[in-house]
Order: structure tokens, then sequence, then C-alpha cells
């Protein structure tokens, strides 16, 4: 399948994607997802287009919003971005560690640089920001600025 394909199958299934796609070159296809929508895009990449790689996800500030790309991969090497977004004010999305145990990490770096809130993800430690870093700051989030903490016994 090439990229055109692609798209076509995913607004085939998925009327509400028409439009939200498009090649940004040859093998790397970009989608907007709805967040509510997104878990049933994931199943359908994997098991109907072969998009059964998770190479990463980024996250990133768009101002109002906080937008979540995952980058999957098929076996022929063509990459599909879906991105869905959260508000900034509550931002929560979904685990895909039942799916990609890999995105455990992915998805803890998000929480910890800019405020996601994870859905289903386990406890664990923070990533990739240290244990003694003060909660509620977010160095990724554009409206974010350093505090420098109180020095202790001088």
């Amino acid at each position: 399948m090439n990229e055109q394909e692609i798209l076509q199958k995913l607004s085939s299934k998925f009327p509400f994607l028409e439009g939200k796609g498009r090649v940004a070159r040859a093998r790397r296809i970009f989608c907007d997802v709805p967040n509510a929508s997104f878990r049933e895009v994931i199943d359908f990449t994997i098991k109907e287009l072969g998009f059964s790689i998770l190479t990463t996800m980024t996250g990133v500030d768009d101002g109002e919003t906080l937008g979540f790309i995952y980058h999957f991969a098929s076996n022929n090497g063509m990459m599909l971005n879906l991105k869905i977004s959260a508000p900034k004010d509550n931002p929560v999305i979904k685990t895909v560690t039942d799916l990609f145990p890999s995105a455990e990490m992915y998805e803890r770096e998000v929480e910890d640089l800019l405020g996601a809130k994870v859905e289903g993800l386990k406890p664990g430690r923070r990533y990739p920001l240290h244990e003694t870093w003060p909660e509620g700051q977010h160095p990724l989030r554009k409206d974010w600025t350093y505090v420098k903490p109180a020095v202790s016994g001088k």
C-alpha cells in the first residue's frame, strides 16, 4: 500500500478522519485523531494496516492544548504518525502500554515534562526528571518558568 491508499483506508473506516491526514514525504504519513477515538484507530492500524511497531512518542505544547504524537512503523518502513490533543488545563490521555509495553517510558516522559495524566499507566518512578524535582513543574510547557529552589541552611 502507498501513502494515499493508507489515508483512504483510514478515512473510509473512520469518516471523521477525512481531511485530517497528510503525506509529509515519501513513506511518512501524519494524521490528527480525536482523543476519544484514538484506541479504535490504533487497533485498526495494527490489525488492518500493519503498523505494529511503536517507534517513539512525542509530546508538544501547542498553546491551548498539548499534543501527543505516536510514531508507528510497518515492517516495510512506512511511518504513520497519529496525533491526539488534550486541553492544557486537563491533559488526560489513555495508556497504550497494553499494546506496546515500550510506551511506558514515553508516557512517563510526557507526564513529567508536560504534565499529562496518562490513565491506566501503572505507578512507577518518575522519568526523566529526578524524584526531587518539584511537583507541578513541567519544563517543556511554553508557559513554564524556572523557579530556583530555596537553599536551606544559609
